[in-house]
Parts: C-alpha cells; sequence; structure tokens
C-alpha cells in the first residue's frame, strides 16, 4: 500500500530538520567500482570513470599525482561535477594528499557542482586534518553554498566542537546566516 500511494518513495514528504537535512541530504557516496560506501556526505564516485588525476586524488596516491604534474596536468582539473582534485581528497580524508596539493598552489575556493568548496566538504565529511590544512594556507571560511551555508554551518550541523573552534580561530562569521 505504501508505494501505491507514494508513501516511502521519498516524494512529497515534509523536509527534514535542519541538521539532518544538512548533514544528510546535501551529501552523497563514494563508490569505488561496483562497491557502495553508504556514508551519505561522501561523494558519490566512481573510480572507474574518473580522470588520471581525479583517481590519484581518490586513493592518495602522491608518487602518482606527482608523475602526473610533471606531466603537465592541470592541480585544478575538474571533473564531469566539476570537482578538483583537492575536493575529492578531502572528502575521503587523504591529508597527505590535501597538503601535496596545496603545496603545488591548487586554488583552495573552489566551488563544485554543488556550489561546496574543499573547506566545506572536509568540513561536512568531519575530516579534521584536511580541515587544518586548508586553514592555515588561505582557504576562506566565509564562502556560502547555494543554501546560504558556511563552513561553520556544517561544523555545527556535524556536533564537531573541534572543527568549530578552528573554524572560528581562523574568523569565520559566527553571525553568518544561511536560507
Amino acid at each position: 500500500m505504501k508505494k501505491f500511494f507514494g508513501f516511502g518513495t521519498g516524494k512529497g514528504h515534509s523536509s527534514p530538520a535542519f541538521r539532518t537535512e544538512l548533514m544528510n541530504g546535501l551529501g552523497a557516496r563514494f563508490e569505488k567500482k561496483e562497491e557502495v560506501n553508504e556514508s551519505p556526505r561522501r561523494y558519490n564516485v566512481r573510480v572507474k570513470d574518473l580522470k588520471e588525476i581525479h583517481r590519484a586524488a581518490v586513493m592518495g596516491n602522491i608518487l602518482k599525482m606527482r608523475r602526473l604534474l610533471m606531466l603537465g596536468k592541470d592541480v585544478n582539473k575538474r571533473d564531469k561535477k566539476k570537482r578538483t582534485p583537492l575536493h575529492l581528497a578531502c572528502t575521503i580524508g587523504h591529508a597527505d594528499m590535501v597538503d601535496f596539493l596545496v603545496e603545488r598552489k591548487c586554488q583552495l575556493n573552489l566551488y563544485d557542482g554543488d556550489c561546496r568548496t574543499p573547506l566545506m566538504k572536509a568540513v561536512q565529511c568531519q575530516e579534521e586534518a584536511c580541515v587544518t590544512i586548508l586553514l592555515e594556507h588561505g582557504a576562506n571560511p566565509h564562502l556560502t553554498d547555494n543554501f546560504g551555508n558556511t563552513a561553520l554551518h556544517y561544523a555545527v550541523a556535524g556536533d564537531n566542537t573541534s572543527i568549530v573552534e578552528k573554524l572560528i580561530l581562523y574568523h569565520a562569521n559566527i553571525e553568518a546566516r544561511n536560507k
């Protein structure tokens, strides 16, 4: 009966609370080949569909990334969903890859297709080491996504006080309002 009337299909249901929507509904999953990691905040990535530079970032393969950059690949190359290698490394939590990319002067504040920066994705996925690296190298905590959420909104929604403290130390706007 539920499916017949549209219940349980996800259509027409009322919007969830802010925290649930922010942490679950706006995130994504990570797929490696045909396997799916059910973490709702990660990107939905099919490794076999990625370009070489993005694949190296997802796998955390610094040697391969170094070789690709020496061959002239763009450190800010975007995939079909406008994600850079930095976005992917921040989402997966490869702090060593994030550090490597930042040292190679990648752009820290580029938006992906969901209008989120690498800092927002690192905060949303609660990858504290990546957040620290990005903030130390000048990532802007004031940028907003399509809903007006800043990195601080994501940190508060994730109940991660240490990331909240870091963002405040780097002058995140505590009075920023979202939509």
